[in-house]
């Protein structure tokens, strides 16, 4: 691998129940991103349990992916949408990521990327088809804003609109 570094990212996308927020951090196997991998792969607790995302059963991901869920999973239902549609979507955003080179194949075969994923609580299997569209889109926009450094600190400095969220708009 001919890159050393560590890349951090973040993407929203949709609304609501669906909505998918996912931050990234993409490093090589000396940095500090490797640690932490390994050590939220193997500290789980009550609710957070990450894992490996897989683009099917025995078929991880490349860049070899953790998936860290920051909402605590609170009923089977959300269990499902967590495990099941935001887990493929993220999968399918890394694939997109890789396969047009927002993340370079030999970085892929080396690389540790964490994507922390917010899936709501309210999220039902009945949304599970919009969660994956939404984290698949969400993944992506993190991947290339972490590949291209974005926001520079002039884009943030020069934002002149009001500071607001998805859950607070002052």
């Amino acid at each position: 691998m001919s890159w050393t570094g560590v890349l951090i990212g973040e993407g929203f996308e949709g609304n609501g129940t669906s909505a998918a927020h996912v931050n990234v951090m993409l490093g090589d196997p000396s940095s500090s991103v490797a640690s932490a991998w390994v050590h939220a792969l193997a500290s789980p607790s009550a609710g957070h349990a990450s894992f490996q995302v897989t683009a099917r059963p025995g078929l991880p991901v490349r860049p070899l992916t953790l998936f860290v869920n920051k909402a605590t999973i609170v009923n089977d239902e959300h269990g499902k949408v967590t495990w099941g549609g935001a887990q493929a979507g993220v999968a399918a955003g890394v694939l997109d990521a890789v396969r047009t080179g927002v993340v370079p194949a030999d970085v892929a075969a080396d690389a540790l990327l964490i994507c922390a994923v917010w899936v709501d609580p309210g999220a039902t299997t009945a949304h599970q088809d919009v969660v994956f569209i939404n984290n698949r889109a969400a993944t992506l926009a993190a991947l290339e804003a972490a590949g291209h450094q974005r926001p520079s600190v002039d884009d943030v400095l020069n934002y002149t609109g009001d500071v607001w969220n998805a859950f607070f708009r002052p």
